[in-house]
């Protein structure tokens, strides 16, 4: 009984001790998680010239190193998969303008209502390594089927996934952001941006001191969340205390793009709370990039910059330098050697040009400046320009051309000006495309010119497609920032040196230079795949025709092409062709023959005058109609990407017999010729030869099958040229009625009058 009853008292204590601490724990637990809280979304408005770089008045969350899911890049292609609102809308635009501009592959979709999505896999491998969502609500609102399809391929690859949230006029103040544990609460306006130091996103981005001002537009979203998955990446304040949704009045900083580690479901995400017309979200979405893709999709952050004086002893009266500019350019070049953070870059030289040096477009303070120049010649990097400023396609003779670069190069020596820099800018960037070969023989002649510089290629504008290349071993690199000088203006001075100021504050960039033979060298480093040009219709182009010589003429070009395959009939449609009175084909090469053999093989290096060279110029361009006949065309790689840049709107003719027939007679062709293999083996040992018979074995089964693939070849030019303008011609019908398929082909081309190739053929 005394031991019953001790034990229900110990029981009874025990209990009361158990509630007591459950209690005294959950009132712990909840001032904690409060306090907690506050700390994570909000900070005291009493700091409000608080900086996101003082790590002591950041939120205790964002102190935390956090570990995110590993990113893989072994599983993926480096392709960017970007859904778009439309063809048209502005963001998908800027989006795919930045992908262009870092040279990044992307294919684009536009984003289906109900988030159906295209192939992800090829033969088990991702075909994208990122995806990219202009409306993140199209991602978060997908039909669960499609949804889940896409989140199980994210987790699987390891693709990260880019959305952006642009408020409106019917979005929601606030709303919880469905199957997310995140808040978004819209149309805020914002002030003072800033970068999170602790972000492991950044790359290119520095964390620098805040961006004083206003953000542009009142219609940002900002983001919210308890959950240890999400980290801020940028951070701003509230313009006014007006408009703002009740759940976050009372925070200092709001959160303007927030970075998913991962950790909810595995899915690393970078979420954007507007576009990206503000300058901070374009470097944070390329560091999103180069983070997501496990910097499979990254730039280096090596830069070569080089500036490029113009027009130094040429200019009207009053546009020249004077002392005073001649001393700002010293100063500023001695100054950065001395690598002072104001100014433009460590170890720099900056270019100057040098044509005629004449008194007669002068006042006598810019002599003055001209004078002094010369005492800082060695201070900078000199380039020939062109005397007087003339432009190069003007000239259509070579040895006009290089007397004009003597003149120059005489000026150069009398004072003392160094020519050895192997590097010339054209006035205009005349000459160098379109190609003037004048121009290129003349200046190694004259200068030994190695690089130069254009704007150019392939065309002016949009800047980020303009691309270099390499012709007549000189190399054409299009990193230039050519600026005229004009007198009594330090506005390049002043533009330079707080740009780079700019970038050394806000970026991880290390800003470098190097001489311009040396620049161009890096840069075909970094772009191999640029060596080779793809010559344009130069007629396409207003700006291109301007500065191309008035003694060419674009009516040289042909207006259809035979493109083969080879033992397939070409040669008889050849002849069928030049029959018509309408139809003239090229002149005769001494090594092939009636085929120029242009597009497919080295000859397409020669450039487009070499090319035209080849055709006659039409008596009448509306009635005559120039072609070639190539038979390697149709199987070439090459061939149909630079036929279509060349000539876009000629038509094509091809011809097909039974694969087997054309192999055979292939083989054939080649035993007449005294191959050593044809004679050597059998046409059966020939095709089936496998992968380890001898070379010569190879190579005569790749020339009798290859060709034959028809169905490969065929698409592959029809990426290029539209099935309108492809004519597909029965070998065998051409043979045995020829008069039928002539004039098949002659409604194809519309040539006229026409021409009767019964009668002719009888």
């Amino acid at each position: 009984m005394n031991f019953a009853l001790k034990l229900r008292r110990n029981l009874r204590r025990l209990v009361i001790l158990l509630a007591t601490f459950c209690m005294v724990s959950i009132l712990i637990s909840a001032y904690y998680l409060y306090n907690g809280y506050n700390q994570e979304t909000e900070l005291s408005e009493g700091t409000p010239e608080m900086e996101c770089g003082d790590l002591k008045l950041l939120p205790y969350r964002l102190m935390e190193m956090k570990i995110a899911k590993p990113i893989d890049i072994s599983k993926t292609d480096p392709v960017i998969l970007v859904f778009v609102e439309s063809q048209y809308s502005q963001l998908g635009q800027d989006i795919i303008a930045i992908l262009e501009s870092s040279q990044f592959q992307y294919h684009s979709e536009i984003a289906p209502g109900k988030g159906d999505v295209p192939p992800l896999t090829n033969k088990g491998r991702g075909r994208y390594a990122l995806i990219i969502y202009e409306n993140m609500l199209k991602y978060v609102n997908m039909d669960s089927w499609n949804r889940d399809l896409l989140d199980k391929y994210c987790v699987e690859y390891s693709v990260g996934i880019i959305g952006f949230h642009k408020a409106n006029e019917n979005s929601l103040p606030s709303v919880k952001l469905k199957g997310f544990p995140l808040y978004l609460h819209t149309n805020v306006g914002l002030k003072d941006c800033c970068v999170n130091p602790r972000s492991p996103l950044l790359y290119i981005t520095k964390a620098s001191e805040a961006d004083r001002g206003p953000l542009p537009g009142e219609d940002w979203t900002v983001f919210q969340s308890n959950h240890s998955t999400y980290e801020p990446v940028l951070l701003a304040k509230s313009r006014t205390s007006e408009n703002i949704p009740p759940a976050i009045s009372g925070h200092a900083l709001h959160t303007t793009v927030i970075q998913d580690l991962g950790l909810h479901d595995g899915i690393h995400r970078v979420l954007f709370g507007h576009n990206l017309n503000y300058w901070l979200h374009k470097l944070i979405f390329v560091d999103a990039i180069s983070f997501l893709s496990g910097k499979k999709l990254s730039l280096s952050l090596e830069r070569y910059v080089l500036v490029d004086i113009d027009d130094i002893f040429v200019g009207k009266e009053g546009t020249r330098m004077n002392v005073n500019d001649v001393k700002g350019w010293a100063i500023t070049q001695s100054n950065r050697r001395k690598k002072l953070s104001v100014l433009l870059l460590d170890d720099t030289n900056v270019n100057q040009t040098f044509e005629k040096y004449s008194s007669q477009l002068s006042t006598e303070d810019e002599d003055e400046g001209d004078d002094l120049l010369m005492k800082y010649v060695d201070e900078f990097w000199w380039f020939p320009h062109m005397w007087s400023h003339m432009q190069p396609h003007l000239f259509h003779n070579e040895s006009s051309l290089a007397e004009q670069m003597i003149l120059n190069k005489e000026f150069a020596l009398e004072h003392g000006v160094p020519t050895n820099m192997g590097y010339a800018v054209a006035p205009h960037h005349s000459g160098v495309y379109p190609v003037h070969v004048q121009l290129y023989e003349a200046w190694k002649k004259v200068w030994g010119i190695k690089v130069t510089s254009t704007e150019e290629y392939p065309h002016l504008k949009p800047a980020r497609y303009r691309r270099g290349f390499i012709h007549n071993n000189i190399m054409i690199s299009i990193f230039m920032t050519h600026l005229s000088n004009y007198g009594n203006d330090r506005l390049g001075l002043y533009t330079f040196s707080n740009l780079a100021n700019f970038v050394q504050g806000w970026t991880n960039l290390r800003l470098q230079t190097l001489p311009p033979f040396q620049l161009a060298r890096k840069y075909f480093q970094l772009f191999p795949e640029q060596h080779d040009p793809i010559w344009q219709n130069p007629c396409d182009d207003k700006r291109h025709k301007d500065i191309w010589s008035k003694e060419k003429t674009c009516d040289r070009l042909p207006k259809f092409l035979v493109v083969g395959p080879q033992k397939t009939g070409t040669t008889a449609m050849y002849l069928f062709l030049v029959m018509h009175p309408s139809i003239t084909s090229n002149f005769p090469s001494l090594r092939t023959f009636e085929e120029v053999q242009f597009f497919n093989g080295n000859n397409y290096h020669k450039g487009i005058d070499w090319y035209m060279d080849f055709f006659p110029v039409p008596s009448n361009v509306t009635s005559d109609f120039l072609f070639e006949k190539s038979a390697n065309y149709f199987p070439s790689e090459d061939a149909p990407k630079r036929a279509a840049a060349l000539v876009p709107k000629s038509k094509i003719i091809t011809l097909l017999i039974n694969p087997s027939d054309r192999a055979y007679s292939w083989y054939q062709h080649q035993r007449a010729h005294e191959d050593h293999a044809a004679l050597k083996y059998s046409f059966y040992e020939v095709i089936s030869a496998g992968h380890h018979a001898p070379a010569e074995l190879r190579s005569l089964q790749n020339k009798c099958l290859v060709p034959g693939w028809y169905a490969i070849h065929i698409e592959h030019w029809l990426t290029y040229y539209p099935p309108s303008q492809l004519l597909i011609i029965d070998g065998q019908q051409l043979r045995s009625d020829p008069a039928a398929v002539m004039d098949e082909v002659q409604k194809f081309l519309g040539v006229s009058p026409y021409y009767n190739y019964s009668q002719a053929l009888t």
